[in-house]
């Protein structure tokens, strides 16, 4: 059954059931002259934000050292109020089939923002300014920035009633299930969407699915709902792809000093998917604000930065970020002849004044040498004119290959903790993952390192090491064995109800029998949240059912009342 459906509303399913699938709500910022930023309206109109969340106007306009005129797309990244929650069974079923990059958040809301700052003689200040926002716990960055390009401009000229019909008409959409390619209608255009699946080739283009039915208009196909255009976000970067990697993969405190939100938020969403398909598992910000409700905590001097990554404008900021470790400061692209200004690694004691110049401001040195033929050829590239699509996908496959070396023997060693199948036995308590020994891994590679997948040089085991530290690997290690340990579970499932349950009750005492129905019946639970087959499940549901009937009525009563 479809998570929204059934909840006893007249139309069968929970009100705005199906667009909470998608979407928390949309906003409208506006620029109010006693007020400032404030927020004009929220669709549904019964989402109610709390005043924390409300910082979502302040991260809805770019700041005035951005000067952007006409119309510009961003996207913010905050934190909730603790206690809001999403459908948790609708979340934890597409959980359990998406890419871990791509399950949703559940302690933050993105933010996908299109703001339209333009001359208007009527208004005081003299200028039109709004932001349309919509609000997701999805990292789905292009199909939501794709939605604003078709909905945003229509919206600024009928307001109110065209965003009440697009809600409504996204509220009409399937939910998004990992591994289907969906029609999703909107404003007379429908966008036809694959959903990634965790059980998708790395690397891999999706397979195109025609719809069965004959769709007029023809749909709009876009092919990703998250990827950027990696090649844009890193043209003025390119020599120092390597660092930002291994920055990335470190989890190390970063900040991004951007000419624009668009830029910022760009270049941060850029550099967190660099190290796909591993999850990010540190706090990033695509646009941070002074009004952010962690400015204080990410800005203070009393203890180390934290392990984030900031996207910010502000030229204040410089002075704020003086004691962190790397600081990048982007400005607007400058070419040098036919090929992108490289920018350049600077000492972190030259970024003292506001109008320092752009550069990499840090004292880190890579673990591995960079890959110059990488470098040369999306240089050549651009020499070339070579489409960016195919710049981005030459850098993606890149980055994907360092990662996958990378992580391959950590698998392989996490592979090797599982205990032997032959150990499962349905009488005993199934076993556990055997402990994760650093040391033990660093042993096996010699024979089984990332040397055997990867031509890069350089100190693997030194960045291995300092990876063992990271939230990034604390993340992947908790991730791992709690599937492993699952496996384990469903393994002691299956042999159970392949045992002969009914010989081993013939010589029991009730109280051991009574014991054995109620262990059983925990593991029914556990067994249809693993989704094991349902064979086994109702082979062991209907021992459950005979043995409770074989008892004295007094504890069948007993047993059925639990």
């Amino acid at each position: 059954m479809d998570p929204v459906e059934g909840c006893g509303s007249p139309r069968g399913r929970c009100p705005w059931a199906r667009f909470s699938s998608w979407l928390e709500c949309a906003c409208v910022v506006t620029f109010d002259l006693e007020l400032g930023q404030a927020i004009e309206l929220v669709y549904p109109q019964d989402v109610k934000l709390t005043e924390k969340e409300t910082s979502i106007c302040y991260l809805s306009f770019p700041d005035s050292y951005s000067g952007c005129l006409g119309d510009t797309q961003f996207s913010f990244r905050l934190r909730h109020s603790v206690g809001r929650r999403g459908s948790k069974v609708r979340e934890d079923v597409y959980n359990r089939d998406a890419p871990p990059t791509l399950q949703t958040e559940t302690a933050h809301f993105f933010g996908y923002v299109y703001f339209r700052q333009v001359k208007d003689i009527s208004v005081k200040r003299g200028y039109f300014q709004k932001s349309l926002v919509l609000v997701s716990r999805l990292p789905y960055t292009h199909l939501f920035h794709s939605l604003l390009q078709i909905i945003a401009p229509e919206f600024f000229e009928k307001l109110e009633p065209c965003l009440e019909a697009v809600c409504n008409g996204i509220d009409q959409w399937p939910s998004p299930v990992p591994g289907l390619t969906l029609n999703l209608p909107v404003m007379g255009v429908v966008l036809q969407v694959r959903i990634p699946s965790k059980t998708d080739k790395p690397g891999g283009s999706p397979v195109r699915q025609t719809a069965k039915e004959n769709l007029l208009p023809a749909p709009t196909l876009l092919p990703t709902i998250h990827e950027l255009d990696l090649f844009k976000c890193f043209q003025s970067v390119l020599v120092h792809l390597q660092m930002f990697w291994e920055l990335m993969l470190l989890g190390e405190p970063l900040v991004i000093m951007a000419p624009s939100p668009t830029v910022s938020s760009e270049t941060v969403l850029a550099l967190v998917s660099s190290i796909s398909p591993l999850k990010f598992c540190c706090d990033f910000r695509p646009y941070f604000t002074i009004h952010d409700s962690e400015f204080k905590e990410y800005t203070t001097r009393t203890q180390a930065p934290p392990n984030v990554v900031l996207g910010v404008t502000n030229p204040f900021f410089i002075k704020t970020f003086q004691n962190w470790p790397h600081v990048i400061r982007l400005g607007e692209t400058k070419m040098a002849g036919d090929l992108p200004k490289q920018v350049k690694v600077k000492k972190l004691s030259k970024l003292k004044s506001l109008d320092t110049k752009p550069g990499i401001y840090t004292a880190f040195k890579t673990f591995l040498h960079k890959d110059k033929i990488l470098i040369k050829r999306l240089l050549k590239g651009i020499q070339r004119k070579r489409p960016s699509e195919v710049q981005s996908a030459i850098l993606r496959r890149h980055l994907l290959e360092l990662t996958h070396s990378f992580i391959i023997p950590l698998e392989r060693y996490m592979a090797s903790l599982m205990p032997l199948q032959r150990s499962v036995t349905p009488w005993k308590t199934p076993p556990q993952v055997r402990p994760f020994s650093q040391d033990e891994f660093m042993s096996t590679l010699d024979h089984t390192g990332p040397q055997l997948t990867s031509v890069l040089k350089g100190d693997w085991i030194g960045l291995y090491r300092k990876f063992f530290r990271s939230p990034n690997f604390d993340g992947w290690y908790r991730h791992r064995h709690k599937e492993m340990t699952q496996k384990l579970e469903s393994l002691h499932l299956e042999v159970i109800c392949d045992a002969d349950l009914v010989s081993w009750t013939k010589d029991k005492s009730e109280v051991e029998i009574v014991d054995l129905v109620l262990k059983l019946r925990e593991k029914l639970v556990k067994g249809r949240r693993l989704q094991l087959k349902d064979e086994a499940l109702d082979k062991l549901d209907s021992f459950i059912n005979s043995t409770i009937t074989s008892l004295p009525g007094d504890l069948q009563r007993v047993l059925s009342a639990r």
